[in-house]
């Protein structure tokens, strides 16, 4: 059977004045526990992206952000934040024109700090597509299905395609379980990896050339 969609996240440019700058993409480690696995299938998701040439990527980890509890008036699309940590993060998301969120399922959902960081911004979020590398017991997946319902609201874009680590794959390289690297499962996340990768760099292009149209 023909892929239908074989062929579709490609953009051609009839020259280099139209052409959109590279899309700068950030990889957002959402889980700050001690004891997270997060930090395994960000530096795995990287060296997927680093591998192209058509994006730039870099890690931006909640560590580094100790966001309050949303506490503002409002969101920011209306009324300028007061925390000094939220204007930064604001400042910090804002310059990338998409997003690979690390998405580790808790209870269901997301991590309550990658909820809290999503709310301390909105205006940086906005026509910007995402995609993510989400994992536990199901691969993450009810916990990204919240995040893609957060992300509309957020007048976010995402992709159709994402990496799912899950059931015995988890297991195998949770830190809990088997503790393997990553990559004695990878052949099974490449494909995936890559069409979701794919569709970002499309989206974000799209949404750029857009923007720029408008300005």
């Amino acid at each position: 059977m023909t892929d239908p969609r074989k062929g579709f996240y490609s953009i051609n440019f009839n020259s280099e004045d139209t052409m959109p700058a590279k899309p700068k993409i950030a990889i957002i480690i959402g889980s700050t526990r001690h004891t997270r696995f997060a930090d395994k299938p960000a530096q795995w998701i990287l060296k997927q992206a680093q591998a192209r040439t058509d994006i730039d990527v870099e890690v931006v980890d909640l560590r580094d952000h100790p966001l309050p509890f949303f506490d503002e008036v409002a969101s920011n699309a209306y009324a300028p934040s007061q925390s000094a940590e939220a204007v930064r993060w604001q400042k910090t998301v804002g310059q990338y024109d998409g997003y690979i969120f690390v998405v580790a399922e808790y209870n269901r959902s997301i991590t309550g700090v990658l909820k809290n960081a999503l709310d301390q911004a909105y205006t940086e979020w906005g026509r910007k597509p995402f995609t993510a590398i989400a994992y536990g017991s199901a691969g993450g997946s009810r916990a990204l299905e919240h995040l893609r319902g957060i992300g509309v609201e957020l007048q976010m874009v995402s992709t159709h395609a994402a990496v799912h680590i899950g059931g015995s794959d988890f297991f195998s390289v949770f830190p809990m379980g088997g503790n393997k690297p990553i990559e004695e499962i990878e052949a099974g996340l490449l494909p995936s990896a890559k069409t979701a990768l794919d569709e970002l760099v499309w989206w974000a292009k799209a949404t750029m050339a857009a923007k720029a149209d408008e300005a």
